[in-house]
């Protein structure tokens, strides 16, 4: 499947989903207001704020109600967090979008000219939908200011540890999204930052069983896939070899770095 193709694939299937997405996104939600939690204290000199992959503002949205709870930013002082991306049913759900501006653009395009040299880059659960999620997380350094911050959260290859042994055990293909390894993510973002916090997390949530879940990532709207859906009979084989435990894991890498002077 072609990039472009798969962009809109994964545009389509958020955007039927957007008016659902806050409800569902629970870890999304927690990781948002930790990553958030970690950019109140960095000392950002000037330039331009974006969130990549910002979706319905999860991370704005945590930004700005710890800092008005914090009493450490003043509102009106600092530039507002761009909100950058491909799904127009989110970004209309989105209220940093509506107060702090929007920017409609596929990032598989590398960064719009909008963000010439960012002091803050945010983005939470967004780079796995990328092609070539290494590099374009090494563009993004990159393309900081001297002295700027990326502040990213992304889920990785450890993720789903559950689906991937129901599906070996079924002899089935896995269908869902390949993630990128933290490992990969971590050597390619210290070749340009000065990494402060590099923080691998696991979660465990519950998900009932098989169905349950896989019912969960498709109401999320995180259900596209490069890879071809299964048959019914695949897909009765996989949910009888779903390990028992009602439980699914993620890995979830928490990564703030600054960018290195020349």
């Amino acid at each position: 499947m072609s990039s472009q193709i798969f962009s809109h694939h994964v545009r389509h299937r958020f955007g039927r989903q957007a008016d659902h997405y806050n409800s569902h996104a629970k870890l999304q939600r927690a990781i948002a207001w930790r990553l958030a939690r970690h950019c109140l204290s960095l000392p950002l000199p000037p330039g331009p704020w974006a969130d990549l992959g910002a979706g319905s503002g999860l991370v704005g949205q945590a930004l700005k109600e710890q800092a008005q709870a914090l009493q450490k930013v003043n509102a009106q002082a600092k530039p507002p967090l761009l909100q950058v991306d491909f799904c127009p049913e989110l970004l209309a759900c989105n209220p940093i979008a509506k107060a702090q501006g929007a920017l409609l653009w596929d990032l598989n395009g590398g960064l719009p000219s909008e963000l010439e040299q960012p002091a803050l880059l945010t983005s939470s659960f967004a780079l796995q939908w990328l092609d070539d999620p290494t590099r374009k997380l090494e563009l993004w350094c990159s393309a900081l200011r001297p002295r700027g911050w990326l502040a990213l959260a992304v889920p990785t290859a450890g993720s789903f540890p559950q689906w991937h042994q129901a599906a070996a055990a079924a002899a089935v293909p896995f269908t869902g999204l390949a993630l990128p390894s933290a490992e990969g993510l971590i050597a390619a973002a210290r070749r340009h930052l000065q990494v402060h916090t590099c923080q691998p997390l696991r979660f465990s949530q519950p998900c009932g069983n098989g169905l349950t879940f896989l019912r969960d990532v498709r109401q999320l709207g995180a259900s596209a896939s490069r890879q071809k859906p299964l048959h019914p009979s695949q897909l009765r084989r996989l949910l009888q070899h779903w390990p028992a435990g009602g439980t699914v894991g993620w890995e979830v890498l928490l990564l703030v770095g600054q960018r290195l002077t020349p």
